[in-house]
């Protein structure tokens, strides 16, 4: 087996990529395909989804998909793997390059490339400076071919070795590394939302991937920004920035946009359910939705991203249920009382 050890070949090129100054910024174009932003639901291990999904959303280059093929191709999402030359944990920061990027992501009192959290978000950080960096080489005709292309092989040889042969060293290492996280993205990658299913008992689908946790459910509760009693009209989901928020039953948007408290939202019709008109709403989207009014839209098709916009104390995704223009509790459309 081939040790890649967080951004250098472990022998010849480490010394480069220690030493490393990031510098450029990437531009829209000509970014190279990083897969989709979203994961293919099982093909991660489903307790470093969030983290994936955040590592994958701190630039445009580096996707989820990118994050996790890299995973798989350094450590085999081993956690606890320590290559034959020092390289650790999920990322295989070498203990140079981890003092560099390594931060407590995970708010466990310590910094450690053992810690998924850590590790994932370490690696996110350092990708999406090595693709500016490489970005930047591209700009002043210093190097061509894909950003993510050259990033990747950055990762693996050093900045130093893309600038030296003005793209993807002629390193067998090097070529055959890049070549493998391209061949892998499309194992992890959702580029089209794949079609939904309401599952048997339910009337709803859960608007995340997985089983999110509930960090605050329906009913009265202190607002924690305004500071008194209210009604929360939905569920609070834990998710992590960047996460797929996907319509909940197939339906027509009403609404989507930015409104005042919610941020960026969008709101869907679904009709009449039982003789009620029902809609759904998902709202503190980090960005412009994905989906525009009076577009029709399927069941588990991605309408945004989660954020921490509007009245908002962090990254989370509030999801309610109208009924008749009255919000009501979520929980059993969903399945979960």
């Amino acid at each position: 087996m081939t040790w890649v050890v967080g951004g250098a070949l472990a022998v010849v090129i480490m010394p480069v990529v220690m030493m490393v100054a990031v510098s450029g910024a990437p531009s829209e174009a000509d970014t190279g395909s990083g897969g989709g932003g979203g994961l293919k639901d099982g093909a991660v291990p489903q307790q470093y989804v969030p983290w994936v999904l955040k590592a994958g959303a701190l630039c445009d280059v580096i996707k989820p998909a990118v994050i996790a093929a890299q995973i798989e191709a350094e450590s085999g999402w081993n956690p606890n793997a320590r290559s034959p030359v020092g390289a650790e944990g999920l990322s295989q920061f070498m203990p140079g390059t981890w003092q560099t990027w390594g931060k407590d992501d995970d708010g466990n009192g310590r910094v450690s490339p053992y810690d998924p959290g850590d590790a994932i978000m370490a690696q996110g950080r350092y990708d999406c400076a090595l693709a500016k960096q490489v970005e930047g080489y591209k700009n002043r005709g210093e190097a061509s071919g894909e950003t993510l292309d050259l990033a990747l092989a950055a990762y693996n040889a050093g900045p130093g070795a893309v600038h030296q042969y003005g793209g993807i060293p002629p390193y067998t290492e090097t070529r055959d590394y890049v070549a493998r996280i391209k061949s892998l993205i499309s194992k992890y990658e959702s580029v089209d939302d794949p079609p939904g299913r309401i599952p048997d008992g339910q009337q709803m689908a859960m608007p995340l991937p997985g089983t999110p946790r509930i960090t605050s459910p329906y009913g009265m509760r202190m607002h924690p920004i305004l500071h008194r009693m209210k009604l929360h009209t939905g569920i609070d989901f834990a998710a992590a920035a960047g996460t797929p928020f996907t319509a909940a039953r197939d339906g027509k948007v009403i609404f989507a946009g930015w409104s005042n408290g919610y941020g960026n939202r969008v709101v869907i019709s679904h009709g009449k359910i039982g003789g009620d008109e029902i809609a759904t709403t998902y709202n503190h989207m980090r960005s412009r939705p994905s989906v525009s009014v009076g577009q029709q839209v399927r069941v588990g098709q991605r309408v945004g991203e989660v954020g921490s916009t509007g009245l908002s104390t962090g990254p989370h995704a509030h999801f309610e249920v109208q009924q008749n223009g009255t919000y009501v509790d979520p929980a059993p459309w969903l399945g979960l009382k």
